[in-house]
């Protein structure tokens, strides 16, 4: 199971990630969002939360989604 933490997913943008996350508030609520979709998705794989195939599908389409979000402000 690999994390897919944004600061793991972006590396060499850690510092833009850090100012974004104080001061821009959408941001930091893909951020979260982002942080929360992934973490539902390591309990569904790790066996702790049971789950449809379908669900756990959807939750990593919405994982894709809101990174590719992200990416667009850190680019």
């Amino acid at each position: 199971m690999e994390k897919h933490s944004i600061l793991h997913e972006f590396p060499e943008h850690q510092e833009k990630i850090h100012q974004l996350k104080t001061a821009d508030t959408h941001f930091r609520k893909l951020f979260d969002e982002y942080h929360e979709v992934d973490h539902q998705i390591h309990s569904i794989e790790g066996g702790a939360t049971p789950t449809s195939d379908e669900h756990l599908n959807e939750l990593r389409v919405k994982r894709v989604h809101l990174k590719d979000s992200i990416y667009e402000y850190l680019k």
